[in-house]
């Protein structure tokens, strides 16, 4: 075992320091649970003036302890804090955790202290949790070193779930949660700030733990993308589930950016990209987090999966509100198929909907697991959901009895079930039963669809080299030169006065537009001009607009004109490439033309891509559905577009390149290609 995981979540000596001999405060409380909980190692208050600390003998100062110390909890507050840390590193103790906040997040004071703290450490080899980490808590082994106010609790229920939390608060409130429902942990670590030791880093330790069979993540953030990448290997390797609960799904949280792409590739975006390409399962709600495990432990991702569920119900009411909750997600309750329906008829069953509802013909376990066996042998269907009416309050073992027998029949699909009414005793059965149990419709489909969308982490791919030379001011000509490089080329010319004219092999009609590197967004400053029929009438144009954009636009600096032919299509979109500053690059396909950022009919993936995975982004254009020949509708070049996609996510190797996109990029007809009709880059820094 890494000797970092045994100093964490197996130490033999913890070091409290800052321990206090009030039980009524704060920072007694780790002393007081490591005991109430069971912990049978040494543990070491450290106190400038007591000789005990709540019967424990106690040292001034860390220097002081006698022999090797495993772990040290640092719970003194934050000017404190950099003298313990010498002392910790000095005493060549392997890993410390710091409770207290007032560091990086607190300003330039704050952040030359952290690196004053991690430069100690590294020089060191200790490993620092937090700061503002709430501690870590093994279960299984009785180790509660952590100040969290759940830990009151009487006991605690072991498991093997680990949960990795940024937040403290919150793991309390998931380990209450789930023992509600009877469902135990092996670990719970709060890693805070993040200053050294990230959430990815101190999941990727409990791959390798025997009592590991799934981990959970609670994230505010992603720090160290590098340690969730490693993490999703090794996990996948290892069969064991990564699954995640990520704020700021909310376009508040995107950031503001000059181009299209920075305002659509919010930050929610690039996680979600981020999440997929690790086969890191995500979950939008609290209760899924708890209750996706049972129904991925001991499986692999679907190959190819339908989407799709069969349903059988005891309840017409909350059927049909399963049916409902997982189509809004695009998970649909199929009507048995030919297998499905000929075990049904064998069974004595008739449905031809998409809702088995067996509520009249009776709910004896017999009949239940009759109706679910059928079911597991459609051929169409990811899973089958059993939903349970008003017996599951008040017959727990009978509710439950159909269920059981259903999955002992040996089937490979998955079996899960909702339970419509409030109903505790059930949810236990069935949770330890290692079934999927859930307490609402939402999130029964939240994690149907989880499962449903988890994948095998995919291939790193190394983005190829691109040389070109970039200014450090670029316009959309030079834009326009940077996907050429990448193999979009389409015809334009540059005028440098309004008298100039294009070349021959520009024909009319054109479009115009102003050349400058400050404005992104040229219509909204009257910088285009549509279907110019002739020369005499561009220059007349160009005239105007020269005067016109000088006056809307005074600061911009105006380099002259681009033009160029105008282009028809079967289609537009948006194809833009965005350094995020968590994940990193991303390349996003959208439905394209100035209402890009109205619509936001968009997706993302992390740079480069594979042109599989171009494909399967068009796929998820609602916008793009017509150029496929939806209903007959004139097919576009869409191999065209996937090639598009491909090339643009090779700026994924040019560091210069903060932001590009191309909207609209028009897609012609069926082999013939695409046109760049705009383009605009951005230089990192």
């Amino acid at each position: 075992m890494n000797p970092l995981h045994a100093a964490l979540f197996a130490p033999k000596r913890i070091a409290l320091v800052g321990a206090s001999s009030d039980p009524k405060r704060l920072t007694a409380r780790a002393q007081l649970y490591l005991r109430k909980h069971g912990y049978a190692g040494d543990i070491l208050p450290v106190h400038p003036r007591e000789a005990t600390v709540l019967g424990e003998k106690a040292y001034p100062t860390v220097t002081d302890i006698p022999g090797e110390v495993d772990f040290a909890y640092i719970l003194l507050n934050t000017p404190q804090v950099e003298g313990v840390i010498n002392a910790v590193a000095a005493k060549g103790i392997p890993a410390a955790c710091v409770l207290a906040d007032g560091f990086a997040e607190a300003g330039d004071e704050g952040r030359a202290l952290q690196d004053r703290l991690l430069t100690t450490a590294r020089a060191a080899n200790l490993r620092i949790l937090g700061p503002n980490s709430m501690g870590i808590i093994n279960l299984n082994d009785r180790i509660a070193c952590s100040v969290n106010a759940a830990l009151e609790a009487e006991s605690l229920l072991p498991g093997r779930i680990a949960l990795v939390s940024q937040s403290g608060s919150m793991m309390g409130a998931i380990m209450s949660r789930g023992a509600a429902r009877g469902i135990g942990f092996s670990h719970i670590v709060g890693t805070g700030n993040e200053a050294d030791l990230t959430a990815g880093e101190v999941a990727d330790l409990l791959v390798d733990d025997p009592q590991v069979d799934a981990i959970l993540l609670f994230l505010e953030a992603i720090r160290g993308p590098e340690h969730y990448a490693r993490l999703a290997r090794r996990a996948h390797a290892a069969g064991k589930p990564v699954i995640v609960y990520k704020l700021g799904r909310s376009p508040f949280g995107a950031e503001l950016a000059t181009s299209h792409t920075g305002a659509l590739a919010g930050s929610d975006g690039a996680a979600e990209a981020f999440f997929r390409r690790l086969g890191i399962a995500r979950v939008t709600t609290l209760e899924a987090l708890l209750e996706l495990p049972p129904l991925l432990i001991g499986r692999k991702p679907l190959a190819r999966p339908t989407r799709a569920a069969g349903v059988m119900t005891t309840t017409g009411g909350g059927g049909a509100m399963a049916v409902d909750c997982l189509g809004v997600l695009g998970i649909e309750a199929k009507a048995p198929d030919a297998p499905a329906h000929a075990a049904l008829e064998a069974a004595d069953f008739h449905s031809h909907g998409r809702l088995l509802d067996v509520t009249l013909a009776g709910t004896k376990p017999e009949r239940v697991a009759a109706a679910l066996n059928a079911l597991q042998q459609a051929e169409d269907t990811d899973i089958v959901l059993s939903v349970i009416g008003s017996s599951a309050q008040f017959r727990p073992q009978d509710s439950v009895a159909g269920i059981l027998r259903a999955r002992d029949a040996g089937h490979a699909k998955p079996l899960a079930a909702f339970l419509v009414p409030e109903a505790p005793a059930s949810l236990r059965l069935l949770a330890e039963a290692g079934i999927p149990a859930f307490r609402t419709p939402e999130s029964a489909a939240d994690c149907i669809r989880a499962f449903c969308e988890w994948r095998a982490p995919a291939p790193t791919l190394a983005p190829e080299a691109l040389p070109f030379a970039l200014p450090a001011q670029p316009d959309e000509a030079d834009a326009r030169r940077l996907v050429a490089a990448l193999g979009l080329v389409s015809p334009f010319a540059v005028l440098r006065s309004p008298q100039d004219e294009p070349p021959a092999e520009i024909r009319y009609p054109v479009a115009l537009k102003i050349l400058s590197p400050d404005l992104a967004h040229k219509t909204e400053v009257g910088g285009v001009k549509l279907n110019i029929a002739d020369a005499a009438a561009l220059k007349q144009e160009a005239a105007a607009m020269h005067y016109r954009v000088a006056k809307m636009a005074p600061e911009a600096r105006l380099q002259g004109f681009l033009v160029q032919p105008m282009a028809k299509g079967v289609a537009e979109a948006i194809l833009g490439f965005r350094r995020d500053p968590e994940v990193g690059p991303l390349v996003m396909l959208g439905t394209g033309g100035v209402t890009a950022e109205l619509f936001r009919d968009v997706t993302l993936r992390l740079a480069p891509v594979t042109l599989d995975e171009a494909f399967e982004m068009i796929g998820e254009i609602k916008g793009l559905k017509p150029a496929a020949g939806w209903r007959g509708l004139p097919r576009g070049d869409l191999s065209a577009l996937a090639q598009a996609v491909v090339a643009i996510s090779r700026l994924a190797a040019r560091e210069d390149v903060a932001e590009a996109e191309i909207n609209p990029v028009i897609v012609g007809p069926e082999g013939e290609g695409i046109i760049v009709a705009d383009a605009w880059v951005v230089r990192q820094g």
